[in-house]
């Protein structure tokens, strides 16, 4: 009746781990997908930042007319 039990109890342990690790698992992923987003984000803004700076060389240079 013991090895019953304890198989019961063993099985329910593992699948608290098992949940408890979809759970960090479920976190990371969303975490890295922000961080992508975020990074995406500071990309862009380099992007119209580069941008914009070229534009003001060109006009104070005289190359945008």
């Amino acid at each position: 009746m013991a090895d019953n039990k304890q198989a019961f109890q063993a099985g329910q342990t593992a699948g608290k781990a098992e949940e408890k690790s979809n759970v960090l698992l479920d976190k990371t992923k969303d975490a890295a997908a922000a961080a992508g987003a975020s990074a995406q984000t500071a990309g862009q803004k380099i992007t119209e930042a580069a941008g914009g700076a070229v534009n003001f060389v060109k006009d104070k240079t005289g190359m945008n007319k």
